[in-house]
């Protein structure tokens, strides 16, 4: 069908002038034009100052409730037990400390986040204002406009005018970090001398941890390896595996005469020394002995240790023997010890000052 043929009513109601050559047809129309801000719209704090109070109220109450959370999730760290156990439908039990902390904390910043999007949204300025892109660098023309927008948006948030959001809101941004500092108190007790002592102490005997049984020097045969623990522990106790960490003690027999060094003799009895069985690189359970080397060796990094001569160490990255406990026989014929061990116990530290 040719354009002579097409209904005058059908063709368009504007022509495309024919392009020159090597040109791209524009049509006169353009479909991206800029269609402009929407008249501003007035929200009834604008207009009304009773609503801009009660938002203000609502504003200052948010904030408020903050802080009293932030006071409540500290009362709940000192006052709620660690192992205290609670019902909370649909999850079960769980720890009433735990969910004491989550809830109040969570409502002390869910608040302040709510306060200031309620702020924003009711009481700052919401005039919106294009402005168009600009170089990376700041101008000093730039640096100026953005002081004076700065100052602009300061006066128009009525930041100075409504002081009771102003003092709230400091009070709740001021409380909120209590919790992270009472969270310090997670990071346990001072440590003071503790991690220079152990259970074990003069007179205490040595306990097979498999037999529970004083040990006799009769049960411990040359080439072997027994673990043992100071008499009066219980796995029962409530810190036992803390206790264990730095008590656990392994016992092998030597003949005397293959024993190099003289310390060691001197702190054995009749070729049976006594170590501790924790690694001094990071603190693993030592548990592989070699009896024709007398090497023992920690199955985590490998660190061996020679216990025919002071566990000093022959490889590995551990940098420190392992400590040595001075044994003898009590009047009962059982093993016993004759004091605690005189360096740190494990990867602890090994300043003696």
């Amino acid at each position: 069908m040719s354009s002579q043929e097409i209904p005058e009513e059908n063709l368009p109601t504007k022509q495309v002038t024919e392009p020159a050559h090597g040109s791209v047809a524009v049509a006169d129309d353009n479909p991206f034009a800029d269609p402009g801000l929407p008249p501003h719209q007035h929200r009834i704090q604008d207009i009304d100052e009773k609503a801009a109070r009660r938002s203000e109220r609502a504003i200052a109450f948010m904030f408020t409730l903050s802080m009293l959370a932030t006071v409540g999730f500290i009362a709940s760290f000192v006052a709620i037990p660690a192992d205290k156990s609670i019902f909370v439908w649909p999850i079960g039990h769980i720890s009433g400390l735990n969910f004491a902390l989550g809830l109040t904390l969570g409502l002390a910043l869910f608040c302040i986040g709510a306060g200031a999007v309620h702020w924003a949204r009711t009481l700052m300025s919401d005039v919106e204002v294009a402005d168009e892109r600009h170089a990376i660098e700041a101008e000093p023309e730039v640096r100026a406009k953005v002081m004076a927008d700065f100052r602009a948006g300061a006066e128009e948030s009525q930041f100075g005018r409504r002081k009771l959001i102003r003092n709230t809101m400091f009070g709740a941004l001021a409380l909120v970090p209590l919790s992270g500092v009472v969270l310090l108190r997670d990071l346990g007790p001072l440590p003071e001398d503790k991690l220079r002592h152990t259970k074990w102490a003069k007179g205490k005997k040595l306990v097979n941890m498999n037999t529970h049984e004083p040990l006799r020097p009769s049960d411990v045969q040359v080439g072997s390896l027994t673990f043992a623990m100071p008499d009066g522990m219980s796995e029962h106790d409530h810190d036992f595996q803390t206790q264990i960490a730095k008590a656990a003690l392994m016992i092998v027999r030597i003949q005397p005469e293959d024993i190099k060094d003289k310390r060691e003799l001197a702190w054995s009895h009749e070729g049976i020394v006594a170590y501790s069985k924790i690694c001094t690189h990071v603190g693993c359970p030592i548990s592989l002995y070699e009896q024709q080397t007398h090497h023992v060796l920690c199955p985590c990094h490998q660190s061996t240790f020679d216990l025919s001569d002071g566990a000093r160490v022959i490889f590995g990255p551990a940098g420190h023997a392992l400590p040595q406990l001075r044994i003898g026989v009590n009047e009962e014929g059982y093993l016993e010890a004759l004091g605690d061990f005189e360096e740190p116990v494990g990867p602890a530290f090994f300043e003696r000052g």
